[in-house]
C-alpha cells in the first residue's frame, strides 16, 4: 500500500528544494543558454526537485513567521546562484583567452553579439566558448554539474546553509589567478607567433624603409593568427580538459564554504 501526506509544511520543505534548484538552472552553464526553452528549464527544474524530495524525505523547518521564512526562500536562491555561478564562470576564461589573442593579431574591433552574456564578445573569444562547450558536452560535464547541485543538499541541508564569506573570497581569489594562468596558456602560441614577426617587421623596416610596414604587418598578423589559430586546433580537448578539471574544483570549494 502506498501511503502519501500531505501538509503545508511539506509542500514549504518542497518549495525550498524548487528554488534551489531553480536558480542554480538560471546561473549555471549549459542550462542557461538562450537558446533552451524557458518551459524546458521550469519542468527540468520541476522534475528535478520533486526526485529530490522523495529522496531527501522531510525535515522541519526553523522559522516562525513570514519574514523567516522569507530569509529561508532567499538563502536557497543565493545557495542556487553561488553553486551555478561557481561552474559558469568557468567558461569566461576561454573568453579572456579570445579576446587577448584578436587584441594581438588586430580582430579586437571586429565583435559579435553573445546572447548568453548580453554583450559584445570577440570572434574568437566566442568561437573558442562554443567550441569548449560542445567539447565539455561531450565529456558529461553538464551531468556532473546537475549532479553536484543534487549532492549539496548533503553538505547542505535545507534551511541549514551557513555562508563563510571568508573562504568565499579566498575561492575568487583563486579562480582569479588560474583565469589568468589558463588564458595565458592557451594564448602563448599566439604570442610567440606575433612576436616573431614583429621582430621581423622590425628588421624589415630597417632594411626597406621604402616600404610601409604597418599597412604590410596588419595582413600579416591577420594571416599568423589564422594559422596558428588552425594549427593549434588539436589542443582545444587539453583546454577543456583544464576548464573541466577547474569547474569542478569551483564547485566543490563553492559548496564547501556554504556549510
Amino acid at each position: 500500500m502506498v501511503n502519501i501526506t500531505f501538509s503545508l509544511e511539506h509542500f514549504e520543505y518542497f518549495l525550498l528544494i524548487l528554488v534551489r534548484i531553480s536558480t542554480f538552472l538560471f546561473a549555471a552553464p549549459f542550462f542557461s543558454q538562450r537558446g533552451i526553452p524557458n518551459q524546458f528549464k521550469i519542468g527540468l527544474a520541476c522534475f528535478v526537485s520533486i526526485m529530490l524530495y522523495g529522496v531527501l524525505g522531510y525535515s522541519p523547518l526553523a522559522y516562525s513567521s513570514v519574514i523567516g521564512f522569507a530569509v529561508l526562500v532567499m538563502k536557497e536562491g543565493i545557495t542556487g546562484l553561488l553553486i551555478g555561478f561557481s561552474a559558469n564562470i568557468c567558461s569566461s576564461i576561454v573568453l579572456f583567452a579570445g579576446n587577448i589573442v584578436d587584441m594581438d593579431i588586430g580582430l579586437s574591433m571586429a565583435t559579435e553579439f553573445n546572447a548568453d552574456l548580453n554583450s559584445q564578445v570577440t570572434i574568437s573569444g566566442n568561437l573558442y566558448q562554443y567550441l569548449v562547450l560542445l567539447l565539455l558536452m561531450v565529456s558529461g560535464m553538464h551531468t556532473y554539474v546537475l549532479r553536484a547541485a543534487a549532492d549539496s543538499f548533503r553538505l547542505i541541508p535545507v534551511g541549514g546553509v551557513e555562508f563563510q564569506w571568508d573562504n568565499l573570497l579566498r575561492v575568487m581569489t583563486r579562480y582569479m589567478g588560474d583565469m589568468m594562468t589558463i588564458g595565458f596558456r592557451i594564448y602563448l602560441p599566439f604570442f610567440a607567433c606575433i612576436m616573431i614577426l614583429n621582430c621581423v617587421l622590425g628588421i624589415m623596416a630597417k632594411v626597406a624603409p621604402q616600404m610601409n610596414m604597418f599597412a604590410v604587418g596588419m595582413q600579416m598578423k591577420v594571416l599568423v593568427g589564422m594559422a596558428v589559430m588552425l594549427l593549434t586546433v588539436f589542443l582545444l580537448p587539453s583546454v577543456s580538459s583544464f576548464i573541466e578539471n577547474e569547474m569542478k574544483d569551483m564547485v566543490t570549494l563553492v559548496i564547501e564554504s556554504m556549510h
